[in-house]
C-alpha cells in the first residue's frame, strides 16, 4: 500500500488551501519590486500571498524558506533565486513593520460580546 511523505502530504495541503481561501478575502498583492511577477508566480501557484506578506525573516530564513520550497515543487529559475531571496528578505525582512491585515467587513462587523 502506498504512504505518502510528510513532505508530499504537506505539498497537497498547500495546494489546496487555494481553495480554502478563495472564499475569503482578496489576496493581497506582492509590493513593487524587481522580482514582484516572479514571486507571485512562483509562490503564489501553491499558497496565497498572505503566507508571504505576513513573514519578517532574515535573508538566512529567507535563504532557507526558498530552498525548502523548491525542493517541494516551487518553479523558480536557478539563475533567478539569488534576486528572490533578496526580493524577499529586502520586502519582508525583520526590521521591516509587523504586517497588520486588512480589516474585512464581516471581521469589522463583530463585536465583543459581554
Amino acid at each position: 500500500m502506498f504512504k505518502p511523505s510528510v513532505a508530499v502530504s504537506l505539498m497537497l495541503l498547500a495546494c489546496t488551501l487555494p481553495l480554502i481561501w478563495a472564499q475569503s478575502p482578496s489576496s493581497p498583492e506582492l509590493p513593487a519590486g524587481p522580482m514582484q511577477a516572479k514571486t507571485t508566480t512562483a509562490c503564489t501557484e501553491c499558497h496565497d500571498a498572505r503566507i508571504i506578506v505576513q513573514q519578517r525573516l532574515s535573508k538566512a530564513a529567507w535563504t532557507k524558506e526558498v530552498d525548502k520550497m523548491i525542493k517541494w515543487g516551487a518553479l523558480v529559475d536557478p539563475q533567478d533565486r539569488d534576486a528572490l531571496i533578496d526580493y524577499l528578505s529586502a520586502t519582508f525582512g525583520v526590521d521591516k513593520p509587523e504586517y497588520v491585515p486588512e480589516r474585512t467587513r464581516s471581521s469589522a462587523a463583530k463585536k465583543p460580546t459581554r
